[in-house]
């Protein structure tokens, strides 16, 4: 991050302990609205994302695209709500991963083993909900220790940044195979540097040996379309997904257990009907049946570790 976005996020981070939440979530609809037409040209979709990989041969079993399922659990009410999430997936035939903090709240061993044991995945989400992880190059590495004690005991191999922050250069600090941080196109994000692709990349550890692979979000966050933007249907999900899937890239989405309602009440104030998810799901199972391949986060990683470091890919 840049020194100007780094004394903004201080200052935001300084002050949100005592903003009301409501306030918040008005005040960051307003930037948002307010930035919104600006960026039609790169968002949801940037067309320059598209473009191949050097070396790309293509997803396994020739599949037309891959989909990625992916879940940032940020309160207790998300815990609560994972395995409802996780039986809607399921009863469709879906495959995801869930990324807990670690220190800010209780993650029950239970829930972790439930989830592995079922075929999904467990990631890490940062220490606490905040901006301090990049704050400088020592305050990263102190908490680096930290994640990797727990990956280390919950046998996870994935991380994402809290609030999608990013310095894919310190990662390899991280025993992990893969990173989540980034995304190919988000201006409305606290740090909104995409990466400007709907592929994964390799990232290098300078001259060592050491790397990771980098899988960046593809589709806009729920939270972002419809709590701050108030998005009434999920006609933006469906268009970027349809260009996705024609360029052949990755659909990857963040869906984050503890903004949906699986209740027959009026949707909160940080809430959204979990049908419009539901909806997500059946229409790539309807519209794509046979043309997705839906792997885990880590079999991602396996897997572009395998088929492009060092056959091509630009590191």
């Amino acid at each position: 991050m840049n020194k100007s976005m780094n004394r903004l996020n201080d200052i935001y981070y300084f002050i949100k302990p005592v903003l009301p939440r409501w306030f918040q979530i008005i005040l960051r609809r307003m930037v948002i609205l307010g930035k919104k037409p600006f960026y039609a040209d790169v968002w949801p979709i940037n067309e320059k994302a598209g473009k191949l990989p050097t070396g790309w041969k293509g997803w396994p079993e020739r599949k037309r695209f891959a989909l990625l399922l992916t879940h940032d659990v940020e309160s207790v009410k998300g815990i609560q709500q994972c395995q409802a999430l996780m039986r809607l997936e399921d009863h469709l035939g879906f495959r995801s991963s869930f990324n807990f903090i670690a220190k800010e709240y209780a993650v029950p061993p239970e829930l972790r083993h439930h989830i592995v044991e079922n075929g999904y995945e467990v990631g890490i989400h940062g220490l606490y909900h905040n901006g301090e992880i990049y704050k400088s190059q020592t305050v990263f590495m102190e908490q680096a220790f930290h994640i990797n004690q727990y990956l280390k005991e919950w046998e996870a191999v994935g991380f994402r940044s809290p609030c999608m922050f990013h310095n894919v250069a310190w990662m390899a600090s991280l025993n992990i195979e893969y990173d989540a941080s980034t995304f190919d196109t988000d201006p409305f994000e606290p740090q909104p540097d995409g990466v400007n692709t709907i592929f994964p990349f390799w990232v290098q550890n300078g001259d060592t040996s050491r790397g990771i692979v980098e899988i960046p979000y593809t589709l806009p966050q729920d939270f972002t379309l419809f709590v701050l933007m108030k998005q009434k249907n999920i006609d933006i999900w469906k268009r970027k997904l349809d260009w996705i899937a024609k360029q052949g890239g990755m659909v990857l989405v963040n869906v984050h257990p503890d903004y949906l309602n699986f209740s027959k009440n009026k949707c909160g104030l940080e809430e959204y009907p979990n049908e419009f998810y539901k909806e997500l799901l059946n229409y790539i199972k309807i519209k794509y049946e046979g043309q997705y391949w839906n792997p885990l986060p880590k079999e991602m990683a396996q897997f572009w570790r395998k088929e492009m470091v060092g056959k091509g890919e630009n590191k």
